[in-house]
C-alpha cells in the first residue's frame, strides 16, 4: 500500500537489531541473468553501464557492451575458485550497505566472496535507517505543501484540507524497505556471492565461524576478512525504552502512533528529520539538547538559518544545555516523565510530562561477540580501531594481517555511503592496488524540508586549520532567492556557502540549505575528491534554469588569486 493522503479541492534496547535466531542456512547461487546490481548509491559498472570511450559508430557501442558482458561472466565464473588453501578470497561479516558494496566489488575483481549475516540483508540503512525514513519524509514533504496555504496560493492552487492514513504511511515505509532489501539480496545472489546466514565470529587469523545458538557452527577460512557489523541506537543511562511511549529511531520508523506531544532527545540528523515528520503529521515537538545550541554538528551559519526555517515557525520548542537524566515510559494513565538536569552543573532544571519521547542521541557500534580477543584486538568505546586504510589495529598498536573494518563499526564516518566507499577501498587494496579514501570528500545530508547538505570542513574548522598551517581562508555565499528554478517552485529560502583557500583555489568545504540540497552537494564533493580547483570548476557549464546554477554562481563568486600554488594531494582522515 502506498502512503495515503486525502485531498478535497475547492474553488536503546533494540530487538530489531538482535542477531538472527533462524536456522543456519547456506545459499550459493550462480545465476547469470542480469539484474539491478547496485543500490543505495553504489556503482553500476558490474553490468557494463560505465561510460564508454567516444566513438562515432554504433558497432563500437555494441562491442563495448559485449566486452562488458564477457568481463561480468568472467567474474561470475571466478567466484567459484578461491585462493589456494582458503575457502574464500574474502569473507565479510555483515550484509549492510557497506558489506554489500564490498561484496559486489570483490566479485567484479574475480574474488570468491562470502558474506555472513545474522539478522537481515540491508543492515541499518535499508531496514531501520535511511531507506524507511526517506519514505516517511516524502510523506511529510507533501503534507507540508498541502498545508501551506500561502505557498499554494502563490502557485494558483486551492486545497481546502489535507489528511493522511497513518497505516498507509507506515506501509509505504515498510514496503520500500522490503523492496530494497530484496533488491540487495538478489543482486548478491545473481553475482554468485555466497550468503551465509548466522552470527559471524573471528576464531583467529583468516578463520571465521558462523551459526546460531543451539546449532552446530560452520568454520570457514578466508584470505581476507572485513568486519561490517554496523551500529545500533545509543540509549544513555537513566532512560527506559519500552518501544511504545519511549522509543528509538528503530521503533519510530514503524510509525505505530503519532503522539500529540513528543520530546526528541538530540537535535542532530536523526532528531531533525523526525521533527520534520512528526510536525507535518500534527504533533508538537520539544527538543532536548545537551549542548548550548541546536544542531551542533552543522556549520554555525547554516544551523542558524535552518533553525529560523525548520524550528521557529513550527510547533517546536526546545531546551538546550540540559541532559535528560531519567525518562520513564507512560504507565497506568500517567504520561512519559522526563527529568532534566543542567549539562554542566548537573543540578536539577525541570521535569517534563509528554505523550512520548524519541531517543535520538546517536548510534553505538555493534561489535560484541565478534571474537576480537582471538586476534588481540580491544575496542575503543566499542569501535574497532583501524588505520587510514581500514586495517584493524591490535591492542599493542600493530596491524592485524588480513583483517579490515568498515562502516559504523570503526566510527570514522557513520554514514551508509561512507561504509560502502570504505568497503570498495578495502577490496581495491586486497586486490593489489593501494587506495586511501579521503573522508573529507564524503558528503552528508539531512532530509528535512528544505534539506541541509555538507561536505568538507565547517567555517570554524577551516579557520582553525588555516591558523595552524599558515594559510588564509575565504568564504563565498549565494542565495536561492537569485535562482530562477527555485523561484519558479516558490522555494527561494536557502543559502549555499563555499569555504576555500584564496591563494590556490582549494575547496575546503561546501554547505547548502535549500531545495534539493542533498542532490546539489555532489558537484562539490566530487570536486574535493578529484582535487579540482575553483579556477577550473567555475568554467563548467550548467543547464538553465536549474538549481545547479546555485553552485555555479557560488564558484564564480569566489575570489581566487591569479597566481595559484598547487593543491596538495587529498589527505585521508
Amino acid at each position: 500500500m502506498q502512503a495515503s493522503i486525502s485531498l478535497s479541492a475547492t474553488s536503546h534496547s533494540s530487538p530489531a537489531i538482535a542477531r538472527s535466531d533462524r536456522s543456519v542456512e547456506f545459499i550459493n547461487t550462480n545465476a547469470l541473468k542480469p539484474v539491478n546490481l547496485r543500490f543505495c548509491g553504489l556503482r553500476r559498472e558490474a553490468l557494463g553501464f560505465c561510460a564508454l570511450k567516444r566513438s562515432g559508430s554504433r558497432s563500437a557501442v555494441l562491442s563495448g557492451r559485449r566486452s562488458s558482458s564477457r568481463e561480468l561472466s568472467a567474474s561470475l565464473s571466478q567466484n567459484g575458485v578461491s585462493s589456494k588453501g582458503f575457502d574464500y578470497d574474502l569473507v565479510i561479516i555483515g550484509a549492510g550497505v557497506g558489506g554489500h558494496g564490498a561484496a559486489l566489488h570483490a566479485v567484479e575483481k574475480g574474488m570468491k566472496t562470502g558474506i555472513i549475516e545474522g539478522d537481515v540483508v540491508g543492515g541499518t540503512c535499508v531496514n531501520r535507517g535511511c531507506v524507511p525514513s526517506k519514505a516517511l519524509l516524502a510523506v511529510s514533504g507533501r503534507m507540508r505543501e498541502f498545508q501551506n496555504e500561502h505557498h499554494l496560493k502563490a502557485l494558483g492552487l486551492q486545497v481546502s484540507s489535507a489528511g493522511y492514513d497513518r497505516k498507509g504511511v507506515a506501509d509505504h515505509a515498510n514496503n520500500l524497505a522490503s523492496k530494497i532489501r530484496s533488491n540487495l539480496t538478489n543482486s548478491m545472489k545473481a553475482l554468485g556471492v555466497d550468503i551465509l546466514t548466522g552470527v559471524g565470529t573471528i576464531l583467529g587469523p583468516q578463520k571465521v565461524k558462523y551459526g546460531k545458538v543451539g546449532f552446530s557452527d560452520n568454520i570457514i577460512t578466508a584470505k581476507d576478512i572485513i568486519i561490517a557489523t554496523g551500529s545500533v541506537p545509543f540509549v544513555p543511562k537513566g532512560i527506559e525504552v519500552d518501544g511504545k511511549t519511549v522509543i528509538t529511531s528503530d521503533h519510530a520508523l514503524k510509525l505505530e502512533s503519532v503522539p500529540d506531544w513528543i520530546a526528541i532527545v538530540g537535535s542532530g540528523y536523526i532528531g531533525l528529520e523526525f521533527s520534520d515528520v512528526y510536525t507535518a503529521l500534527g504533533s508538537e515537538v520539544t527538543f532536548i539538547e545537551a549542548l548550548d545550541q541546536l544542531m551542533p554538528g552543522f556549520d554555525p551559519e547554516i544551523g542558524k538559518l535552518a533553525q529560523r526555517v525548520l524550528i521557529n515557525p513550527r510547533k517546536i520548542d526546545y531546551h538546550t544545555g540540559v541532559f535528560a537524566s531519567k525518562i520513564t515510559p507512560a504507565k497506568d494513565g500517567k504520561p512519559v516523565t522526563i527529568e532534566l538536569i543542567d549539562a554542566k552543573t548537573k543540578e536539577p532544571k525541570d521535569t517534563l510530562e509528554v505523550d512520548a519521547a524519541l531517543i535520538a542521541t546517536g548510534r553505538a557500534p555493534f561489535t560484541k561477540g565478534l571474537g576480537l580477543e582471538n586476534i588481540n584486538v580491544e575496542t575503543q568505546r566499542g569501535f574497532v580501531p583501524v588505520d587510514e586504510r581500514m586495517r584493524v589495529i591490535d591492542k599493542n598498536g600493530n596491524l592485524v594481517p588480513h583483517v579490515y573494518c568498515i562502516g559504523d563499526a570503526n566510527g570514522k564516518m557513520m554514514l551508509a555511503h561512507a561504509a560502502s566507499a570504505q568497503g570498495i577501498s578495502v577490496v581495491e587494496q586486497v586486490g593489489g592496488k593501494d587506495h586511501v579514501l579521503n573522508h573529507l570528500s564524503i558528503p552528508a545530508a539531512c532530509f528535512t524540508h528544505p534539506e541541509i547538505s555538507m561536505v568538507g570542513l565547517t567555517e570554524p574548522q577551516a579557520r582553525e586549520k588555516g591558523e595552524k598551517e599558515g594559510f588564509e581562508v575565504s568564504v563565498a555565499k549565494t542565495s536561492f532567492k537569485a535562482n530562477t528554478k527555485a523561484l519558479a517552485e516558490n522555494e527561494g529560502e536557502g543559502l549555499a556557502k563555499l569555504i576555500y583557500r584564496p591563494d590556490n583555489g582549494e575547496i575546503l568545504g561546501v554547505h547548502i540549505f535549500g531545495l534539493h540540497a542533498a542532490d546539489l552537494i555532489h558537484e562539490a564533493s566530487n570536486a574535493i575528491a578529484l582535487g579540482t580547483r575553483i579556477q577550473d570548476i567555475r568554467l563548467a557549464v550548467h543547464a538553465h534554469p536549474t538549481l545547479s546554477e546555485v553552485l555555479d554562481e557560488l564558484f564564480k563568486s569566489a575570489k581566487v588569486s591569479s597566481v595559484s600554488s598547487p593543491i596538495r594531494e587529498p589527505v585521508a582522515v
